[in-house]
């Protein structure tokens, strides 16, 4: 199992859907899924994506840097990929962000098991200042 190329397959679909509409993104996570945004936890993906098609905002675009993958688990069922870069919300000055994924194994593929955000402070600042 090459890891490094299942986080760069994983990190540019995860983004590109991201972008194209979030509600494309609701195949990747599974009824036990997890998501917690400035506190406040989001299970199963009929949730996270409807917390994420709410956000305030039409475009973004990310700006991937870095990429970093490893196994979680001995039996190399679950990989961590932790994700930097910048991202542009409608236009704005870009953000710093991170992000980090727990997939886990189902079958030959993976789906994504937890997902913690880096940038909401950042980006509700920008929010809240408009």
């Amino acid at each position: 199992m090459d890891i490094t190329a299942i986080a760069k397959e994983f990190t540019k679909f995860y983004y590109e859907q991201f972008a194209g509409g979030r509600q494309n993104l609701a195949p990747l996570y599974r009824p036990h899924s997890m998501l917690t945004w400035e506190g406040k936890p989001f299970q199963g993906g009929a949730s996270i994506v409807q917390h994420l098609t709410e956000l305030p905002f039409e475009k973004v675009a990310h700006k991937i840097s870095t990429f970093d993958a490893q196994p979680s688990s001995l039996d190399m069922s679950t990989l961590l990929i932790n994700v930097t870069g910048l991202l542009r919300v409608d236009g704005d000055q870009e953000l710093q962000f991170s992000q980090v994924f727990v997939l886990a194994k189902e079958g030959e593929s993976f789906y994504v098991y937890v997902h913690q955000p880096g940038v909401e402070t950042s980006l509700r600042n920008r929010l809240q200042a408009q």
